[in-house]
């Protein structure tokens, strides 16, 4: 309990440090507001990995070094999932996230300020003008777009069927979807608990999917091999070595957590 209490007071100062410097910059029209919305969610989520003594580590991150921009899809499990990836996703990023993060004080206005997307997901045609702004800010700032398809945390740790907003996004603007598998992070804090555990969490890079030659139409295949591909990633990782071993030999190829495995992808929900 007292490392959630004093994460809990870390957070709060950091997020006022960090936040108000961007709403700062972003009142006054600072030519360096990008370089600031780089900076500071990067900081941000590490001051708050390193004061719950979270570690993180990354499998085929040279994936997401290529130039160019993408639709990053990960499965989602724990609030960490976030930190874990703002804090080291090499290049441009934005997050796409649900609407309710964007009315937390400080941080939701400066959510806002560096281009970040709130989706409501009760609200359908407000859903599909958020997905239009992220297709139209994946070209126009040649970024990654973070999405968690999962559209909630997943209460098991298994794999959830995906929506398909994130993939609508990648078909509309022709950019590769990047399957991505996090582990280790429902071990440190669990969806519905407050406790945080110190532990290691696992980021595992996929091989881009091309959605070249595809179409609308194809749409519920992309999501089908996307869901496929963040699968085997977390079954790969849950047969691999356990993490002290990977540590130990250098490669950071080690699991930090598990992952269930559920039934085929639900391709009738909507985004």
């Amino acid at each position: 309990m007292i490392r959630t209490v004093w994460v809990a007071f870390v957070a709060v100062v950091v997020t006022l440090w960090y936040g108000i410097q961007i709403l700062w910059a972003a009142w006054r029209r600072t030519p360096g507001l990008a370089r600031i919305c780089e900076r500071n969610p990067r900081a941000w989520s590490r001051a708050i990995l390193r004061a719950a003594g979270v570690d993180v580590r990354f499998e085929g991150m040279d994936r997401l070094r290529t130039p160019g921009p993408r639709v990053l899809v990960a499965n989602h499990s724990s609030w960490f999932d976030v930190p874990a990836l703002a804090g080291f996703a090499p290049g441009p990023y934005r997050f796409v996230a649900k609407k309710e993060l964007a009315t937390v004080p400080v941080f939701g206005p400066a959510w806002r300020a560096c281009g970040h997307i709130s989706v409501d997901r009760h609200d359908r045609d407000a859903a599909i003008d958020a997905l239009e702004r992220a297709r139209r800010r994946i070209h126009a700032d040649d970024l990654t777009m973070v999405m968690f398809p999962e559209g909630t945390r997943s209460v098991t740790g298994a794999l959830q069927p995906f929506k398909k907003g994130a993939f609508v996004v990648a078909l509309q603007a022709g950019v590769p979807v990047v399957p991505v598998a996090i582990l280790g992070s429902r071990a440190i804090m669990r969806k519905h608990a407050w406790r945080i555990r110190p532990g290691t969490i696992m980021v595992r890079v996929g091989d881009p999917i091309s959605v070249d030659g595809l179409t609308m139409d194809d749409r519920d295949e992309l999501v089908r091999r996307a869901w496929e591909a963040v699968q085997a990633l977390l079954v790969e990782a849950g047969a691999g070595e356990a993490p002290g071993r990977a540590a130990e030999s250098g490669d950071s190829s080690g699991p930090t957590g598990s992952a269930g495995s559920v039934g085929p992808t639900d391709s009738d929900r909507d985004s």
